[in-house]
């Protein structure tokens, strides 16, 4: 998952932002690129219910059940390692036009998969576009938004992921409902984020490019006329100098190597960094994300079911994200990590211990949705 980023404080000399059209065309920006997130978020969750009906169709069998999943995750990695320099060379808006064709084309071609081998290649290829959003669509947020609005404006994307996979949870349920004993009922759960990518595409269309990375380019007449577009046009004379400074920061930044790693700092840094990613990582949501409803299905509830009592691991997810961006102003970074991690864990081992112990019926059923409602929420 993208990581939070805190609040800022005003640029120098620049006074807070005063209500007109440039706030409408931030607010228009911000529900546009977020559109990035709300697809990563759908094609991460809907896999949750289709696969079930899907294993069924294809023939699937417990090892390519789990590479049909895994392969949206391979194609992620490779994603968000070439997203940012992809951005950096061809620019934020120009990449995201690209990441809506391939979650376009993914979505299209898992819909129309004949066979396992094509589904697989078809989730890298969409994994590539998830990846690949997950860095773009933060960095080209926090680099339009002005800078006391930055931290609400790039955690939306935050909220539009866990809705996106809220969205999944629903339509899988919804089109389950109303054509479960179809064959193909799983290619209708699948087609649907077709929808959004179009949206990203037409949308980003008429959206400006990054002002950093256009000064980045020493394209500075342009990156004020977007400066101006989404802001006054005095801050936006104020705000220029910074975006230039930034820039000039930036491409200096860029003589780096992995000899930096040997500066203690900065070692500690990216340990810390690289250690939380990965913690966040292995503490087991995709489990639940993934096979949530496969869970459900094995607790003791019957598909259709499960199906529905998945949507309250959606609904948590959006309400605990509303809580963490609140909290976020409010409460020390570390002591948040800390009990996050002690609650997933706690709930885990619960969901393994009861699984094992309770017997198989409704009880069960319910205890184990309460606790990966309770691993979510943390």
């Amino acid at each position: 998952m993208a990581q939070m980023t805190s609040e800022t404080h005003d640029p120098p000399g620049a006074e807070a932002d005063a209500p007109g059209p440039h706030r409408r065309r931030l607010r228009m920006v911000t529900v546009i690129a977020t559109f990035g997130g709300l697809l990563f978020g759908y094609d991460t969750g809907v896999i949750n219910g289709a696969l079930p009906y899907m294993a069924e169709d294809l023939g699937l069998t417990a090892f390519t059940e789990g590479l049909v999943t895994s392969s949206l995750l391979l194609g992620a990695a490779l994603g968000a390692m070439l997203g940012g320099r992809l951005s950096d060379r061809r620019g934020r808006r120009k990449n995201i036009l690209m990441l809506a064709v391939l979650f376009f084309v993914g979505a299209l071609a898992c819909t129309f998969a004949p066979n396992t081998a094509i589904m697989v290649v078809a989730r890298f290829v969409l994994g590539i576009a998830v990846g690949g959003a997950s860095v773009t669509v933060p960095t080209y947020l926090a680099e339009v938004s002005p800078a006391e609005r930055r931290g609400r404006i790039v955690t939306q994307n935050e909220l539009m992921i866990v809705s996106g996979q809220l969205l999944a949870f629903t339509f899988n349920a919804g089109i389950a409902a109303v054509a479960g004993d179809a064959a193909d009922v799983w290619r209708w759960m699948l087609v649907v984020a077709t929808l959004p990518a179009v949206a990203l595409w037409l949308g980003m269309l008429v959206m400006p490019e990054s002002p950093r990375w256009l000064a980045s380019k020493d394209r500075f007449a342009d990156a004020l006329t977007v400066l101006k577009q989404v802001r006054t046009a005095q801050r936006a004379e104020t705000e220029m100098g910074e975006v230039k400074q930034l820039a000039l920061e930036d491409k200096q930044s860029q003589t780096g190597g992995w000899s930096d790693l040997a500066t203690p700092w900065i070692r500690k840094l990216v340990l810390i960094g690289v250690g939380i990613a990965v913690i966040q990582q292995i503490t087991g949501v995709n489990s639940i994300m993934y096979y949530g409803t496969q869970i459900l299905t094995d607790a003791g509830f019957d598909t259709n079911s499960a199906l529905a009592a998945n949507i309250a691991n959606g609904v948590i997810s959006v309400l605990a994200t509303f809580v963490g961006i609140y909290l976020l102003g409010k409460v020390n970074r570390r002591p948040m990590l800390l009990i996050g991690q002690l609650g997933t864990t706690s709930a885990l081992l619960l969901i393994g211990v009861f699984s094992l112990v309770l017997p198989e019926g409704e009880p069960r059923a319910y205890v184990i949705l309460s606790l990966t409602v309770t691993f979510l929420a943390f």
